[in-house]
Order: structure tokens, then sequence, then C-alpha cells
């Protein structure tokens, strides 16, 4: 019997990366509270926020919630004369 392919759909979000004073980034995901991960470089700190959003996602899913990306959000540059 042949194996049924699962269609996965695919989530898109924020993720902000901040580069660290001491190397690495820091990054974190505004739409999910506490989605947070680290890198020594910015593939390795990409490769683990989206482990983290994985992760994330699976005790979302275990709690029954709605799961619900970023679609809705408008990103824009804000200039501020100071």
């Amino acid at each position: 019997m042949a194996k049924r392919s699962l269609k996965k759909k695919i989530y898109q979000f924020t993720a902000v990366f901040e580069k660290n004073e001491d190397g690495g980034y820091t990054v974190t995901v505004p739409s999910l509270p506490g989605c947070i991960s680290e890198g020594d470089t910015f593939d390795e700190a990409l490769k683990n926020i989206k482990e983290a959003i994985v992760l994330y996602f699976e005790v979302m899913k275990k709690d029954k919630e709605k799961i619900k990306d970023d679609e809705e959000i408008i990103l824009a540059p804000v200039k501020v004369r100071i």
C-alpha cells in the first residue's frame, strides 16, 4: 500500500534578527510571544528560529490553540528626527 502524502500548510512569520555585541544573533518572532532563539551566524540563527517556531506550534496544537501567521501584519519603516 502506497503512503499518502499529507500536504502541510506553509506559515509565514516576521523574525527580528538583532546582532549581539559579542557576535552572533538573537532572534524573536513578535507575533509569537516568548518565541526566541540565537545563533553564532545569521544562517544558524535562521535555522534555530525555524526549529523554535515548529516547537512553539507543537505546544499550541497540544493545547488546541488556533494557529495563525503574520498575513495581516504590515511592516513599515518609521523615521523619526530627534
